[in-house]
């Protein structure tokens, strides 16, 4: 499988000085919901595996020293923390956290789709990362929530915690999925919905998703200290 290598901005970064405090925690939430057979499962692992891999992200999560960790949803009371708070303090760890999500079995099956339960959760889990400035929720799902807490009603508290919640749609089950996400699930400075028109575009759609969450703090750096690939 890929290895991601460092850039040579990337190496003269990390020589440069003082390590900067960590810049983003990343929360995946991932849906295993019953919609989610296990070849759509698979394709997400692997999509995120292969959008952490991708050299500008992989870059920005060093450079701004990032926290990320991974859990499965779905049903109320079934949301589970599956990769605990990963440091990334190098393109090893970054190596280290895909392999571990690539190969991540299924918690669930066969149960309904609780998203406001999983940003309750995700809330809980990401404040305990006190020394990261942004925290980010990165939601991917392919149907409405049909179970337990209203996602719509999470929108104000995990705003007033200062959390941003973003997300990728994955259209086809359901009518109009992406607007339903804008509507009653994401929220945030900045917070924003990609849509994948199905199953097989989820990769593509991740790299896409995952740059954007994570490069911000590349370019708030001073010039010099870190390029793109």
């Amino acid at each position: 499988m890929p290895r991601v290598l460092p850039s040579l901005c990337a190496l003269s970064f990390a020589f440069a000085g003082p390590a900067p405090a960590c810049d983003l925690a990343l929360l995946l939430a991932v849906d295993v919901s019953g919609s989610v057979d296990h070849i759509e499962y698979a394709i997400q692992m692997r999509g995120i595996a292969g959008g952490l891999r991708d050299g500008a992200v992989a870059e920005a999560l060093v450079v701004g020293r990032a926290r990320v960790g991974l859990m499965q949803w779905t049903g109320s009371s079934r949301p589970e923390f599956s990769v605990a708070w990963t440091a990334i303090d190098g393109f090893e760890d970054v190596d280290r956290l895909a392999d571990t999500i690539e190969a991540l079995p299924r918690r669930w099956r066969n149960f309904a789709t609780a998203i406001g339960e999983a940003e309750r959760v995700a809330l809980q889990k990401i404040l305990e990362v006190r020394d990261c400035q942004r925290k980010v929720i990165d939601i991917s799902g392919d149907g409405t929530s049909n179970e337990g807490q209203d996602p719509a009603a999470m929108r104000a508290v995990l705003g007033a915690a200062g959390v941003t919640v973003n997300a990728l749609a994955i259209e086809g089950a359901e009518d109009d999925l992406t607007g339903y996400f804008w509507e009653n699930v994401i929220t945030g400075e900045g917070a924003f919905v990609v849509t994948a028109s199905g199953f097989e575009e989820f990769a593509d759609k991740m790299r896409h998703k995952l740059r954007r969450e994570v490069t911000r703090q590349v370019s708030a750096l001073a010039p010099g200290q870190a390029g793109s690939r």
